[in-house]
Formats: C-alpha cells, structure tokens, sequence
C-alpha cells in the first residue's frame, strides 16, 4: 500500500487548507485512515480518523470544530479539511492505513504510511 498526502502549504493564522490522502494503486479502499502531525522532537499526534465507508470518524478534541475528516471511495481519497488554522497547528502531516476498516487514535494500528506533507501556519 503506498499512500500519497498533499495539499500542505503556507497559509496565514485563520486560514483554511485542504489535505488530501490518496492510494493510486487502490489497496487500501476498505481501511479506516488516519491523519497524524508530528513537529520535529516531539511525539507524532493524532488528527483525525475515518473508517471505510466514512460512516465513522474521530477528531482530536484540539482540532474539532475547525478540522472536518471525509473519504471519496470512488476516488480512494481521503481529505482533511482544515479551517481556522493557527499557528499550533503547524507540522508535517502523514496520512496512514490502517490494519481493518476501523478507526483508531493509536499509532500503532496504522501500518501504512505516506511521507508527509509539511503545514506552516504564520501568525
């Protein structure tokens, strides 16, 4: 499974972008996917969760309300919406499968990750 995240950029506190997870070799379209954020010497942190229907989801008690989760199964993508960001937000994004089609905060459950998208917030 090879996972592809985009969308990352430098945008101004209160603004908004849009993160996308995608597989082009479709191996993954019955996997609950996670987004984690990582800044450098700290631990990676979880975001959000979707299952694989997109019936479930989990946001992190710090991005929800500003952050919304949502898949495409017919595009095998999953996207971030990221809305009224600041600076503490700031971090290289990963998106990862999970082990079944469930969602979960632990790291751990995910085995298949892309390489990350880096997300500057100014202030």
């Amino acid at each position: 499974v090879q996972l592809q995240a985009s969308g990352g950029g430098l945008v101004q506190a209160g603004g908004s972008l849009r993160l996308s997870c995608t597989n082009p070799k479709r191996t993954s379209s019955n996997n609950g996917v996670g987004w984690f954020r990582q800044v450098p010497g700290t631990v990676r942190e979880f975001v959000a969760a979707i299952n694989w229907n997109g019936g479930s989801t989990d946001l992190a008690d710090s991005v929800k309300g500003r952050f919304t989760i949502s898949r495409d199964r017919a595009e095998n993508t999953v996207y971030l919406q990221m809305n009224s960001l600041n600076t503490e937000d700031t971090a290289v994004y990963f998106c990862a499968a999970g082990r079944g089609s469930s969602i979960s905060r632990n790291a751990n459950y995910y085995n298949y990750w892309g390489q990350g998208t880096l997300v500057t917030v100014s202030s």
